[in-house]
C-alpha cells in the first residue's frame, strides 16, 4: 500500500512539473508582441514572425526601445539582424527603463549600426564599455543585408558574435554590468530607419 501511495504522489509530482513547464512563456511568441512595452502602434510590429521597427517616413529626435516585461540575469541569445544602411540599433541588457514616456532606458547595449556594430555600448551609462575590434567587423559585416548576432551573459562576463566572430569578450569581475534587467531592441533617433530582428532564440541560463 506505501509503495502505491509513493507511485501516485510521483505522478502526481512529474505532472505539475511538467504544467510548470508548459506554462512558462517563450521570450518572443513569433506572432505578437505579447510580453513587450514600448510605443507599439507607432514603431513596432510583428511580421511573418520577425521583430520589425520602423520611423519611417520621417524618423525621430529620440531614442525609444521595445521592453521586455520581464527581467533577466544569465542568457542566451542568437537572431539575425538586417539594418538600413543609415540606421543605428542595439539590444539592451540588464537595462531599466528610465523614460516611460519615450520609453528610453539606461544600461549595457550590444550595438549595431555605423562603426559600433558588435560592440558593447552603455546607452545613457557612461558611453562604449567595451569597443570591437574594427578590422574584424569590417571582414565579417554585410551591409544592408541580414546578419547573424550573438548574445551571452552569464555573472559579469559579455560575449558578443556577429556572423560567427567574436567582437566582444568582456572579462569578470566589471562592477559597472548590473545583475539583472530588462531586454530591449532599439530604434536610434535621426534619419528615417528600418530593423529587423528574425529567427530569433533566447535561453535562459539557470
Amino acid at each position: 500500500m506505501k509503495r502505491c501511495i509513493w507511485l501516485l504522489s510521483l505522478g502526481v509530482l512529474l505532472t505539475f512539473s511538467a504544467v510548470q513547464a508548459g506554462d512558462e512563456k517563450p521570450f518572443f511568441n513569433g506572432k505578437d508582441l505579447a510580453g513587450f512595452e514600448g510605443l507599439l502602434d507607432q514603431f513596432w510590429s510583428v511580421k511573418d514572425g520577425a521583430i520589425v521597427g520602423s520611423t519611417a517616413p520621417k524618423g525621430i529626435n529620440f531614442n525609444t526601445f521595445l521592453c521586455s516585461k520581464k527581467k533577466f540575469k544569465d542568457f542566451e541569445m542568437q537572431f539575425e539582424v538586417k539594418l538600413t544602411k543609415s540606421g543605428n540599433s542595439g539590444i539592451q541588457i540588464r537595462s531599466h527603463i528610465h523614460n516611460q514616456e519615450k520609453f528610453a532606458v539606461t544600461g549595457p547595449q550590444c550595438d549595431m549600426g555605423g562603426p559600433y556594430w558588435g560592440s558593447l555600448y552603455g546607452e545613457n551609462f557612461g558611453a562604449m564599455m567595451k569597443a570591437a575590434d574594427a578590422k574584424v567587423v569590417k571582414a565579417v559585416l554585410k551591409e544592408g543585408e541580414f546578419n547573424s548576432y550573438y548574445i551571452k551573459c552569464v555573472g559579469k562576463h559579455v560575449t558578443i558574435k556577429l556572423n560567427g566572430e567574436t567582437t566582444v569578450d568582456h572579462g569578470k569581475g566589471r562592477k559597472e554590468l548590473p545583475d539583472e534587467g530588462i531586454i530591449a531592441f532599439q530604434i536610434h533617433g535621426g534619419a528615417s530607419m528600418d530593423v529587423t530582428f528574425k529567427n530569433i532564440k533566447f535561453k535562459e541560463i539557470k
